[in-house]
């Protein structure tokens, strides 16, 4: 029999009378149901967030760190379920699945940590001629208001993690909606909190200092039903990670929200002349392939100077072929089945463009049953989606390019700036890409998809709005407040 997942609103859990059926991506398989929240369910979740909101506010940072080390010592026991899930619901190869719960209590280690020390600056007021008669000044940090997450399915836990632990940190109570593909680490998230709360309140809360169960809920619903949520004015902030066509959406239905925005890119990698050939191979044959290219920072577009191209072709070529995929559960495995049949058909007919338009295939290009190999093309034009757009598949592309300003210029050439990884030892070139790259984060000696979880992390242009990394969404999350004494 199916399993059925309820809803975790208002400190309690929830049934309902509609269901979205969740599908495993590599063999097909039903792996249960999840209720769909009816209107009443989300208004009622936007009440209870909003009860609580000045209570959480309010509570102490001992209580909030606590909780949310407490978190990460219950995820931890729950590893394998975790793992489990990220394999069977978003078809994450088992290594890369258990590197992303390592990730996740890194996430909420960082989080406990930040919650202890998170407080605002003082300033001297008397630098200023009419900040004489003024003894001090300071600023302090409080939440919105109630932030609703919308996360993606190709980090189902740790995406989430980057949105929980950050409101949680603050004191800002946060409404879940996770992703219809892969919403199980999501509600086991939320039995984890629960079952946190009451440990951290029974050991160390009292009538004035507690940790309220509302403060974390978890539904599903659908598209047309989250609108509600994004639209209610009891929202003060929306943190949204994936397409960019929903989240600019997102962002005009806004009303005077705070709209945070991880979206799209098309991520590049640069190897100049004096760069590591070799690594850049293999690095960027794992970054463009890794989980199916199905990453918002995976490598799709690789500019060589004109003095590397040839022998970088070669082993770039080679470094492709040896990437394994297939079943996603065993652990030599890099490239899984895509999410759904239609995104490996789109990819499919974007390689076809770029074909009849004079790319050349030089690697894969072709698919079995859900996993699309990976694949290198060349001489891909401009005008392809494949350059354009945002492949979210192990598909990329290669091109000569003949300096280093060249490489940067292509680059730019996009409506998105996320990531660039940049392979140099010249500490010229160093500084001229970190000026001149149109992105968020430039990564030099290392693919794009690297990312660490207390770093800042977003993008520029159409890649979004805002930082993620737990300091900074805690910082999102909030209102900073300053407070002026005047000489008695």
């Amino acid at each position: 029999m199916s399993k059925i997942t309820k809803h975790w609103i208002g400190g309690s859990w929830h049934s309902s009378d509609n269901f979205h059926q969740v599908i495993n991506p590599y063999n097909g398989k039903d792996l249960g149901k999840y209720g769909l929240a009816s209107t009443d369910q989300i208004q009622l979740a936007i009440q209870e967030a909003s009860l609580v909101q000045k209570a959480f506010a309010r509570s102490s940072r001992f209580l909030r760190s606590r909780l949310l080390a407490k978190m990460k010592d219950l995820i931890q026991e729950k590893r394998k379920e975790f793992v489990d899930l990220i394999i069977s619901e978003a078809g994450k190869p088992f290594t890369l699945a258990d590197g992303e719960v390592t990730r996740c209590l890194a996430t909420f280690q960082t989080a406990s940590e930040e919650a202890s020390k998170f407080v605002g600056e003082s300033y001297a007021m008397d630098v200023d001629l009419g900040g004489r008669a003024f003894a001090t000044a300071n600023t302090e940090f409080f939440p919105k208001g109630v932030v609703l997450a919308i996360t993606p399915f190709n980090f189902p836990l740790n995406l989430v993690a980057h949105k929980v632990a950050p409101a949680l940190a603050v004191g800002a109570p946060m409404i879940l909606k996770p992703a219809p593909q892969a919403p199980g680490c999501s509600f086991l998230l939320a039995q984890i909190f629960e079952e946190a709360a009451k440990k951290v309140n029974t050991e160390f809360g009292n009538e004035n200092d507690s940790i309220p169960l509302s403060v974390l809920q978890v539904l599903f619903c659908s598209n047309e039903n989250a609108s509600l949520l994004s639209k209610d004015e009891r929202i003060a902030v929306i943190s949204f990670t994936g397409s960019p066509i929903v989240g600019w959406k997102l962002q005009e239905i806004g009303n005077k929200k705070k709209v945070l925005l991880e979206l799209g890119g098309n991520a590049a990698v640069i190897l100049a002349s004096d760069g590591d050939l070799s690594l850049a191979a293999s690095r960027s044959a794992f970054g463009a392939n890794s989980y199916a290219g199905q990453s918002c920072i995976s490598v799709q577009r690789i500019f060589a100077v004109a003095d590397q191209y040839d022998a970088f072709k070669e082993e770039l070529i080679t470094e492709f072929k040896k990437v394994n995929t297939g079943d996603p559960t065993q652990k030599d495995v890099i490239v899984g089945p895509l999410i759904d049949q239609k995104a490996k058909e789109r990819i499919l007919s974007w390689i076809d463009e770029a074909k009849d338009a004079g790319a050349k295939v030089l690697v894969g290009g072709d698919s079995k049953d859900s996993i699309l190999n990976p694949t290198l093309l060349e001489n891909v034009p401009r005008t392809a989606k494949l350059f354009q757009e945002e492949v979210f598949g192990p598909v990329a592309i290669l091109e000569k390019v003949d300096n280093l300003q060249a490489a940067i210029d292509k680059v730019n050439d996009s409506k998105y700036g996320l990531h660039a990884g940049v392979f140099t030892n010249h500490i010229g070139n160093i500084q001229k890409c970190f000026q001149e790259l149109e992105v968020g984060g430039v990564i030099i000696n290392e693919v794009p998809t690297f990312r660490a979880d207390h770093m800042p992390y977003g993008g520029v242009k159409e890649s979004g709005l805002g930082r993620e990394g737990v300091r900074y969404a805690m910082e999102d999350f909030c209102e900073r407040k300053t407070l002026v004494i005047k000489k008695g």
